[in-house]
């Protein structure tokens, strides 16, 4: 059972569990980015977090050990495991640590915490119990692969991890066929090869990507081209590192009409954007009239 620090007292840590701990009690929960290859890259703020936070929580505690130590510090308070297998039971010790006043820092191996490692649960309970939650920002290897990829970056989605069983990957796949957006991918570099043979099969040998390799690393790799021309490259040798794949969008539908275009419209809406604004961005691809398309979309949504 982690301490809560020692200027925390009892009485406090039984005022958070009764939700009675004030803003002046509670402490905060910070999550870090750390590099995703080039330790330059850590953020002065990391370097302090590390030296000053009361517990540190890494997904691989040593790993973080050795960031520190080619930073040239030393983690000044307790560093403690963090990872997918013991994330739920972890998170009400860090909360009772933040509840106490004190500092917890979030660090995954490499990159944002909770952009596919762990680090979800946690934020998720601290923001249900009113408790504070800040971010020290830095290296992304979603984006970083985004601004590389030479494809749009103005709208794009975050798919993770693709399952690794065919049919699964296949079908979630499919469903991303009429995707417009540009979509980033992780993968596993000994699955690079299957994956882009069945981006082929869904999205059509020609459609534009990326495979990014070992960002900001010593052997940095991005291969720009048609899908199939990476699948080809994929299987002439082995892939390794990490790897990032990004796909450019569906193409837009040639000779759409409004009513066409109103599904796409809705699905948009749905997923939170404003109407006016898809409208526009919408009409403007399709090349058909705001008003029309705003007028039949308003006029679905009253149905």
């Amino acid at each position: 059972m982690l301490r809560v620090p020692c200027r925390a007292c009892r009485a406090v840590r039984a005022g958070w569990q009764a939700g009675a701990v004030t803003v002046e009690t509670r402490g905060r929960l910070v999550l870090a980015a750390t590099p995703i290859g080039d330790v330059e890259d850590a953020s002065a703020r990391l370097r302090r977090l590390l030296v000053e936070a009361d517990v540190v929580a890494a997904e691989d505690t040593r790993r973080t050990r050795a960031l520190a130590a080619r930073l040239g510090l030393t983690i000044g308070g307790r560093v403690v495991s963090h990872h997918e297998h013991n994330e739920e039971g972890r998170t009400a010790e860090l909360l009772e640590v933040v509840a106490g006043g004190g500092t917890v820092l979030v660090v995954s191996d490499a990159g944002m915490p909770a952009v596919s490692d762990p680090g979800f649960r946690v934020v998720q309970a601290a923001v249900a119990a009113g408790l504070p939650v800040t971010v020290a920002p830095g290296p992304s290897a979603v984006l970083t692969a985004l601004a590389l990829s030479g494809l749009p970056t103005d709208r794009f989605c975050f798919e993770g991890f693709l399952p690794r069983r065919p049919g699964d990957r296949a079908r979630a796949l499919a469903a991303l066929a009429d995707e417009r957006r540009t979509a980033v991918f992780f993968e596993a570099p000994h699955r690079v090869a299957e994956t882009l043979d069945a981006m082929v099969e869904a999205y059509g040998a020609e459609r534009p990507a990326a495979v990014c390799r070992e960002l900001t690393k010593t052997y940095e790799e991005v291969r720009r081209g048609p899908l199939a021309e990476l699948a080809a490259w994929a299987h002439a040798g082995e892939v390794r590192g990490e790897v990032v794949l990004v796909v450019g969008g569906a193409p837009a539908p040639t000779g759409a009409t409004v009513p066409d275009l109103v599904p796409e419209v809705l699905a948009r809406v749905d997923g939170g954007e404003r109407l006016k604004v898809v409208v526009a961005e919408v009409a403007e691809i399709a090349g058909v009239p705001k008003r029309d398309l705003y007028a039949a979309a308003l006029a679905a949504r009253t149905r």
